[in-house]
């Protein structure tokens, strides 16, 4: 493979380009046809393709790929509050600041009303707009691969809620 088939990827966390998917999509398609296991894992493609020489990260994108750690190890950070509740200790909101988009990260414990309501309402978003995709994939999958009993998914999410809050009280009584 060329040199000019190689990525070069130059990625603004907040604004990666279709073209880049495009080309994250061909290689994915290159793993399939070249025969390799399938399904995989992501790093497994993602060997592939460094193997390959399909996929490099250029020395000023060091810092975004640390960014995401980062980032990834924010969202993962909790915390007890005094009421015994496992929650989030960290909470990214996205805002524009002078025209520049930005994801600024804050503790629950110290950030202001502000930012908890623009983050709250930023993951309700992102589960809204999770709940919808997985509702398109369940119906095109019914539509067009199902011969047997369609598959039904409920959105109705009180059940779930009352069932895990229950099961935590549980918990702590037990405890």
């Amino acid at each position: 493979m060329g040199g000019e088939a190689r990525i070069q990827h130059s990625v603004r966390r907040l604004n990666m380009s279709p073209g880049y998917h495009e080309q994250l999509h061909h290689i994915v398609n290159e793993y399939i046809s070249a025969g390799e296991r399938w399904p995989a894992t992501a790093r497994d493609i993602a060997g592939w393709g460094i193997r390959k020489g399909l996929w490099e990260p250029q020395r000023s994108e060091l810092i975004d790929i640390f960014a995401d750690q980062l980032a990834r190890a924010m969202r993962e950070e909790y915390i007890i509050d005094p009421q015994g509740r496992h929650v989030r200790a960290k909470h990214a909101a996205r805002i524009k600041q002078d025209g520049i988009q930005l994801v600024l990260w804050a503790d629950i414990r110290t950030a202001s009303r502000k930012h908890m309501e623009i983050a709250f309402q930023q993951r309700r978003q992102q589960i809204v707009g999770d709940c919808r995709q997985l509702k398109l994939d369940v119906d095109s999958y019914n539509d067009n691969k199902n011969s047997e009993r369609p598959i039904q998914m409920i959105f109705d999410f009180s059940n779930d809620l009352i069932e895990a809050d229950l099961a935590v009280s549980a918990a702590i009584t037990e405890g």
